[in-house]
């Protein structure tokens, strides 16, 4: 939890009530919300992590290293893909952020599975409740709390960079980074986003691109040329992922 906000802010770090929904309904959101946990927890436990590629040549004030941007908690964006959010949700543990989640059903689990890995949970998405979501994003982090997005959630299509992270960049004047995690061996889930489960024991590689800056006046054509920049850059750190996984073979 970031050390400078206020009681107003602290919210976001605790669990929400589920008094509306019925016995049954609350039974399973504890049930899922701690399987997801210990699942979790248990796994990224074993994965064993390669050394965290990116950022060696970076001449970014504050963000000259990846080990800087934590030491300093330089503020600002993590974004990544929807189907990478399971060993992102561990590795990132301590990097102080907050994580827009669906006001579904089923983003009340995983709301509270972030928020026992530590993250602020901020509930909107591009469907439903969105605009009133990134305003309180912005707020929160012109305070200083950063966040963490995945910019082609809740829905899709995968891979594909929505233009919500860049609106927010431009708003906050705060840089974005794209970041991918690799596992070597892993089990992908017949959903939307074909979700990554790494197997027990597997290496992994994580992948950070030097930031995104996004000025306070830039136009809708910087904006969208902004957007195409952070496609770019989580489309290479695939590539570089993918790479990676084969020379492991």
């Amino acid at each position: 939890m970031a050390d400078n906000i206020t009681e107003n802010q602290i919210e976001i770090y605790k669990f929400a009530s589920l008094s509306k929904y019925s016995l049954r309904q609350r039974f399973l959101i504890y049930l899922v919300d701690y399987f997801l946990y210990f699942t979790i927890s248990l796994i990224g436990k074993t994965v064993r992590f390669e050394e965290v590629e990116g950022w060696e040549n970076g001449k970014v004030e504050g963000y000259e290293s990846y080990e800087k941007a934590f030491e300093t908690k330089a503020p600002g964006s993590l974004a990544f893909w929807h189907n990478r959010l399971f060993l992102t949700t561990y590795f990132w543990r301590k990097f102080d952020a907050a994580i827009m989640i669906s006001q579904s059903f089923d983003g009340e689990y995983i709301s509270r599975t972030a928020q026992r890995f530590g993250y602020g949970v901020i509930r909107g998405s591009s469907s439903r409740g969105g605009t009133q979501a990134l305003k309180k994003m912005v707020k929160l982090a012109q305070k200083g709390i950063r966040m963490a997005l995945t910019v082609d959630g809740p829905r899709g299509p995968r891979y594909e960079v929505q233009s919500g992270v860049i609106h927010m960049a431009k708003r906050t004047r705060l840089p974005i980074a794209a970041t991918l995690i690799e596992a070597q061996k892993f089990w992908t889930v017949n959903s939307w986003d074909k979700l990554q489960i790494p197997k027990p024991f597997t290496k992994a590689k994580v992948f950070i691109a030097e930031p995104i800056f996004v000025s306070a006046d830039a136009n809708k054509e910087e904006l969208k040329q902004k957007q195409k920049e952070l496609q770019k850059k989580l489309d290479e750190l695939v590539i570089r992922g993918k790479q990676w996984r084969e020379s492991k073979k």
